[in-house]
């Protein structure tokens, strides 16, 4: 039979959560739903965002596409569930909605369930900001990539 150090030294997929993860968790998740609500009701014309939204002026000046271009129109198409035209608009605008969908769910899960997962403490105790970041930004530089060559052919079919 296992004693209790060894089932403590164990390691455990989620614990119970408390109060404050809770709280964070639930206005993650309402925030997160509030935005995908909120670009789903304007994909449908059902609200105009126009007046938040500018011309890109990287686009104006230089009449290329910036690293974000297309985040928005991404993020308009994933929230409507077009999820691989999403992709293909903008893939770093894709993932980041792809991501943001599995952190709503782990929040609701956290919220209503109760249950904090072990590995997202794991992760950010183990895993730098810095190294985050650095991530984020070989995703948009990606991203950027590949809407610079939608662009640049678009332009050379004219």
């Amino acid at each position: 039979m296992q004693s209790n150090q060894q089932l403590n030294n164990k390691k455990r997929f989620f614990c119970r959560a408390t109060k404050q993860q809770r709280i964070i968790a639930a206005v993650l998740f309402l925030g997160i739903a509030a935005t995908f609500g909120l670009f789903a009701l304007a994909a449908n014309d059902k609200i105009d965002i126009s007046w938040w939204l500018r011309p890109c002026g990287f686009k104006q000046r230089f009449g290329l596409p910036c690293p974000t271009c297309g985040m928005t129109t991404s993020l308009l198409a994933f929230s409507q569930g077009k999820i691989i035209e999403a992709f293909y608009i903008q893939p770093a605008g894709g993932l980041f909605c792809s991501i943001t969908v599995v952190v709503a769910i782990l929040a609701l899960f956290t919220t209503v369930f109760g249950v904090y997962f072990e590995f997202i403490k794991q992760f950010f105790a183990k895993v730098k900001i810095r190294y985050i970041i650095i991530a984020l930004l070989v995703v948009i530089a990606a991203g950027w990539a590949v809407t610079l060559s939608h662009a640049l052919a678009a332009s050379g079919q004219r």
